[in-house]
């Protein structure tokens, strides 16, 4: 793919277009976190392969948009060709208002939320709505999608039927004749319906929209992807319209009026809907809230999937015991070799994200990809990063661990172990109604600021349920004002990176629970930490007792799993600090 060439393609288009610029997202018209490769339209232009950004693409000059996770990467892939810019720095509509008022900026009104557009326009932002997307007009070699069937997650894993989740919504939302409610998430879709798909490469997730009336569910996707039998396992009050008829569909239906989330509806299909007399009432969509409680069920299988998930781990950090400094391991050897351990679990679907296979100055790179031009050999001293997640029926998994080749110096010893410490004080915070994931946040910061250092990513984030692995709410970062509910199942990953020298970051998957009217945190994730890069001086008397009591826990749920070798090897690795 010659970015270069795309670029030039496309600058033509807008010349024609009578268009200055064109604001080019990473997402599809659904809104995707991960999307294939035949979708990217952002790659398809920059070369970046992050998961989130926008570029605003002009004449004779190029801007990449992206958050603090990919600064680094952004530039490493696409700074030949565009200037990168840090979002936490200036937003889009704050640097379109201060360089580009009176310029005519294009763009495709399904590929951005409404709420998202609105936000600019009130910059007094020349936007050009253009339907036909300029793109899709220069891209001649895009591969056609290959169709795979979408599937029905059962009650024993989702805990929950159907039908009794509508009537919990319709209940909710005070649905009547003479109201309705849109779903335009279609996460929200599939956990509502219980629907799993391969729409997206690391989510198992149906590309569908809901439109919810009092006595019927008008579920619009491409039918080619669910099948007779997936349709007939409904009852009839659940009807499957082909996508490409849902703006006429809307039309027939004859709704006055529907409950909608602009912040997750395209700005296109919401003044579609008012240009058609359809009287818009905007609402946060409340099954984000809904699916964000994992039930008891939920709760125990996830546990299950924490469980093949350590496994995995544990067989992989054996396997690269087993060969360090021999020269014949890699990052990318690593991933794979992690892959196939998960895939030897019957529950297994896929990665529930791109693996960072990180080993020293890669390892600073957040969110590192590795490719076959940057790969490392795992050789000598080093610090090795490895965040990486499974999607199993029973649950989603997102565990990173940071483990030394080698001596550690004191100097990275003491910053792991600081990191350490602010994980562990998130783990055990007291959690009270009016906690907030700001305050959390704070706490895990601590021990880090208290000698001057910091991370540029947020400290945690929601995790769905055979979903998608980043979901909201809950959110730990600087400025969240999220609260806690039990069942709510969010990462705890404080880190520090030193550019182009190493990374460091720990991870794991926490779930809220209430144990005598307290609500507390409880550990998902069973994988050791590396005892080599702890400095047990900086420990107190309490945090020893949690991890050696984690440990013990580790070994005793994951010892009946592994042959005689790996068992000595978790052992040694689980013994007591």
């Amino acid at each position: 793919m010659n970015n270069l060439d795309n670029l030039n393609k496309l600058k033509k288009v807008l010349i024609k277009k009578n268009i200055d610029a064109y604001l080019v997202p990473k997402n599809d018209c659904f809104f995707n976190e991960f999307i294939k490769t035949g979708n990217d339209r952002l790659r398809y232009v920059s070369n970046f392969t992050g998961s989130a950004g926008t570029a605003l693409i002009l004449h004779k000059k190029n801007y990449l948009f992206v958050d603090g996770r990919y600064t680094i990467q952004a530039k490493q892939e696409s700074g030949h060709l565009f200037s990168i810019i840090d979002i936490s720095k200036i937003n889009i509509s704050s640097f379109l208002k201060k360089n580009y008022t009176n310029i005519k900026i294009g763009f495709d009104p399904n590929l951005f939320r409404f709420q998202a557009i609105k936000n600019i326009l009130k910059e007094k932002i020349n936007l050009v709505s253009i339907e036909k997307n300029l793109i899709e007009q220069v891209w001649k070699d895009k591969k056609k999608e290959v169709y795979k069937n979408a599937f029905i997650l059962e009650n024993q894993y989702c805990g929950i039927s159907h039908i009794k989740k509508i009537k919990n919504l319709r209940d909710l939302l005070d649905i009547n004749k003479k109201n309705s409610f849109f779903i335009s998430s279609n996460e929200n879709v599939c956990w509502l319906l219980n629907i799993r798909g391969e729409d997206s490469i690391y989510s198992p997730l149906l590309n569908a929209f809901a439109l919810i009336q009092q006595n019927k569910i008008a579920v619009f996707c491409n039918l080619k992807k669910v099948g007779n039998k997936l349709i007939k396992s409904f009852k009839k009050d659940v009807q499957f319209s082909d996508i490409k008829s849902l703006k006429e569909k809307l039309i027939r239906t004859k709704i006055f009026s529907v409950k909608i989330d602009p912040a997750t509806t395209s700005y296109g299909l919401i003044k579609f809907l008012q240009s058609s007399k359809i009287k818009c009432k905007f609402i946060q969509d409340p099954i984000f809230h809904l699916k964000s409680k994992k039930n008891k069920i939920e709760i125990q299988n996830l546990k299950i999937a924490h469980m093949f998930d350590g496994v995995a781990l544990v067989k992989l950090f054996f396997w690269i015991n087993q060969f360090k400094n021999k020269k014949k391991i890699n990052e990318i050897s690593c991933q794979k070799q992690l892959e196939n351990f998960r895939k030897e679990n019957s529950f297994y679907l896929g990665p529930s994200f791109p693996p960072i296979s990180g080993f020293n100055k890669n390892g600073a790179i957040i969110h590192y990809n590795a490719t076959n031009k940057t790969n490392q050999l795992l050789t000598g001293n080093g610090i090795y990063l490895l965040d990486t997640g499974g999607q199993y029926l029973c649950g989603t998994t997102d565990v990173t661990r940071t483990i030394s080749l080698g001596k550690p110096s004191l100097y990275k010893k003491n910053i792991y172990t600081r990191i350490l410490k602010g994980h562990l004080t998130l783990r055990n915070f007291q959690l009270k109604n009016n906690t907030t994931g700001a305050q959390l946040d704070r706490a895990a910061r601590k021990y880090l600021k208290q000698i001057g250092l910091d991370y540029p990513h947020s400290t945690g984030h929601g995790v769905g349920y055979c979903l998608n692995v980043h979901e909201s709410p809950p959110s730990i970062s600087k400025k969240s004002k999220d609260k806690f509910a039990v069942g709510q199942v969010v990462s705890n990953e404080p880190g520090y990176y030193l550019e182009r020298q190493f990374g460091m970051r720990i991870e794991n998957l926490i779930y809220v629970n209430k144990i005598k009217k307290k609500l507390l945190f409880e550990d998902l994730t069973l994988v050791p930490y590396d005892k080599n890069l702890i400095n047990k001086d900086l420990l107190s008397r309490l945090e020893i007792k949690y991890l050696n009591n984690y440990h013990k826990e580790v070994f005793e749920k994951l010892n009946s799993f592994l042959n005689l070798k790996e068992l000595n090897f978790l052992k040694k690795i689980c013994s007591p600090l």
